[in-house]
């Protein structure tokens, strides 16, 4: 039996029929777990912010289909040696590379909030869904260890479809597998770029998971700083959006939703 408090969320929620997450830095604390595999690779994370911006620039080039998932990983590792005067091969940059692959999967883990909101949401309804930039099998391997397997009804992830967020696409391809139009979907993750705004272009409620309260335009979406906010912004503050644009598919994509 529906109870009274259930069936009042279920009106304020409105036209809402799904809410999709992105995986790190929005529901699993990566950023936590890949500092502990460079401090067990180096002994210390005060090379962090290299690691950071070596990242950025290589995986935006697995993001692109320019080169696949492993092989970034060992150019990552060379470059972020030689940014500090040593030349290691490619063999030795893959040792390392395993080395702290090991760790950070060890310490991989949910943020406190993350599973609170999962079930607030499904008791409430709503239908869940990943949108993810990430290598499909490692991408899966993750959220299995975090518990989250049985947790959302579609996996969408870029390196099966061959696009990327903020690419509208990967967007409406997870709307379509919901079997949903995206001005009845949300979708929440910490990129502000890839994230909210891809989806609002896309035609979606695009929420942006601002976790380190980063300064950034105002005005553009909702912006939140925990998921414990999002329960009250789907039932009170979401804004209306934009007529939504034309749903697009082809190629692979248009091969998974059909």
């Amino acid at each position: 039996m529906t109870s009274a408090s259930e069936e009042s969320t279920t009106r304020e929620l409105g036209q809402i029929k799904a809410v999709c997450l992105d995986i790190d830095d929005t529901l699993l604390d990566s950023g936590r777990a890949a500092r502990h595999g460079l401090r067990e690779l180096v002994g210390s994370d005060r090379a962090w912010p290299v690691w950071q911006r070596t990242t950025d620039q290589h995986y935006a080039r697995f993001v692109t289909n320019e080169i696949d998932f492993d092989v970034m990983c060992v150019e990552r590792t060379r470059a972020f040696f030689a940014a500090f005067g040593e030349d290691i091969d490619d063999a030795e940059a893959a040792r390392r590379e395993s080395l702290r692959m090991a760790a950070m999967q060890s310490a991989w883990g949910l943020f406190d909030d993350a599973r609170p909101c999962l079930d607030w949401l499904r008791a409430s309804g709503l239908r869940l869904a990943v949108i993810t930039n990430a290598p499909s099998a490692y991408q899966r391997k993750k959220i299995a260890a975090v518990g989250l397997a049985d947790a959302f009804d579609q996996l969408v992830i870029s390196d099966e479809l061959g696009v990327a967020k903020p690419d509208p696409r990967i967007f409406h391809t997870a709307c379509r597998a919901l079997g949903l139009s995206p001005e009845e979907v949300v979708h929440v993750g910490d990129k502000l770029d890839a994230d909210a705004l891809g989806a609002t272009q896309a035609g979606l409620h695009g929420v942006w998971l601002n976790r380190n309260g980063t300064e950034a335009p105002t005005g553009h979406v909702p912006t939140i700083t925990s998921l414990f906010e999002l329960p009250e912004l789907l039932v009170s503050d979401l804004p209306a959006i934009p007529a939504r644009p034309p749903v697009t598919t082809g190629g692979r994509i248009a091969e998974l939703v059909r």
